[in-house]
C-alpha cells in the first residue's frame, strides 16, 4: 500500500506497547481489502493521557485501541460512550466520527464470538469464569446475557460479587461470585460446561502455572484461556491432554481486534487472514511453546 495524503491512521495507545501484536494484526487487514490505512503503536504515559487525545483530535486520527493502563481514564476525555462500554466502566477502541471521538469495548463481544466461531453454544450453559478484572468484566458483561448460569472466582472476593451483584440485576440472570480459591475452582468446576480463565496467571514467563488442577478437567468441558503468549498454556495442555475442547487465546485477541477493525472501516474483517499474521508473529516470537 502507497502512504498518501488520504490515508487513515489508526493506532494502539497504552503503556507499554512495545510488544502489541495488533499493528500486525491490523495492517494485514487493511492490506487484505485493499484500504487506505495505516495502524501504529504510541507509549502514552498516564499523565500524557489528555495530551495524546488532543493530538490525536488535532491530527484527525480515525480510529485508536486503549490498552492497559488507559482503559477507563481515557473516558472522561471522549466526547460519547457506547452504552456497554458505559457499564463496564472500559473502552479499548474509539472511533473519530467527524470529530467527534466515540468509545467502545470490544473484549467482551471478542470472547463470545471466538467460542461461538470455534462451535460453542452458549445458549443454557454454566459459566466459570476466573477473575473479575478489566477483561474479564468485559466478557462477564456479554457472556451472562446468553448463558443459563455464571460464576465469577477472584483473588478480591468482593469484585467478584460486586460484578456478579450487577450482572444478575442487569440481565436477571443466576450470576455469583466467590472468592478464587483452589478448593471453590474444584467445586464449580463440577458443575461447569465452560470454564474461562481470564486472570494473568499462566502467561508468559510463568508458563508453568495454572489455577485448575488437571485432574478436575472433564472431556465433556470447553476451555477458553484468554492468555496467548504461550499459544498454548499449561491449562490448554491440560485440558487438551483429558480430551476437553480447548479454546485458544488467540481467538479472542483476532476477534476484538475483528470488531475495532468493524466500528473504523463499517466492514466485516478478515479474520482468517489476521489470525494468520498474528501467529506467524507469535511463531517468530517463540510464544508458540
Amino acid at each position: 500500500m502507497e502512504i498518501s495524503g488520504r490515508t487513515k491512521l489508526c493506532c494502539v495507545i497504552g503503556d507499554p506497547v512495545e510488544h502489541t501484536l495488533s499493528p500486525v494484526m491490523h495492517n494485514v487487514a487493511f492490506e487484505e481489502l485493499n484500504l487506505n490505512f495505516v495502524y501504529l503503536a504510541f507509549r502514552v504515559k498516564k499523565e500524557e493521557l489528555r495530551d495524546a487525545i488532543l493530538g490525536a483530535r488535532s491530527l484527525n486520527i480515525h480510529g485508536l485501541n486503549v490498552t492497559m493502563p488507559h482503559k477507563t481514564a481515557v473516558m472522561e476525555h471522549l466526547d460519547e460512550i457506547d452504552s456497554m462500554a458505559k457499564s463496564i466502566g472500559a473502552v479499548n477502541t474509539i472511533l473519530n466520527a467527524g470529530g467527534k471521538l466515540v468509545g467502545y469495548v470490544t473484549d467482551g463481544v471478542g470472547a463470545v464470538r471466538a467460542l461461538k466461531e470455534n462451535g460453542v453454544n452458549l445458549e443454557g450453559k454454566k459459566v466459570l469464569l476466573l477473575g473479575a478484572g478489566g477483561a474479564a468484566k468485559a466478557i462477564a458483561f456479554h457472556v451472562a446475557q446468553e448463558v443459563e448460569e455464571l460464576k465469577i472466582l477472584n483473588r478480591t472476593t468482593w469484585k467478584a460479587k460486586e460484578l456478579a451483584e450487577v450482572l444478575g440485576k442487569k440481565f436477571n440472570k443466576k450470576v455469583s461470585g466467590n472468592l478464587c480459591s483452589s478448593e471453590l475452582v474444584k467445586k464449580e468446576l463440577e458443575e461447569a460446561d465452560i470454564l474461562i480463565n481470564a486472570t494473568s496467571v499462566g502467561m508468559h514467563p510463568d508458563v508453568n502455572r495454572s489455577l485448575v488442577d488437571p485432574n478436575w478437567l472433564r472431556p465433556d468441558l470447553c476451555v477458553m484461556d484468554i492468555i496467548y503468549n504461550p499459544l498454548e498454556t499449561k491449562l490448554a495442555k491440560n485440558a487438551k491432554s483429558v480430551g476437553a475442547k480447548v479454546v485458544s487465546g488467540i481467538e479472542m485477541l483476532v476477534h476484538q481486534g475483528a470488531a475495532s477493525f468493524g466500528i473504523w472501516t463499517n466492514q466485516p474483517a478478515p479474520v482468517k487472514a489476521m489470525r494468520k499474521a498474528v501467529s506467524n508473529k507469535l511463531s517468530t516470537l517463540g510464544a508458540l511453546s
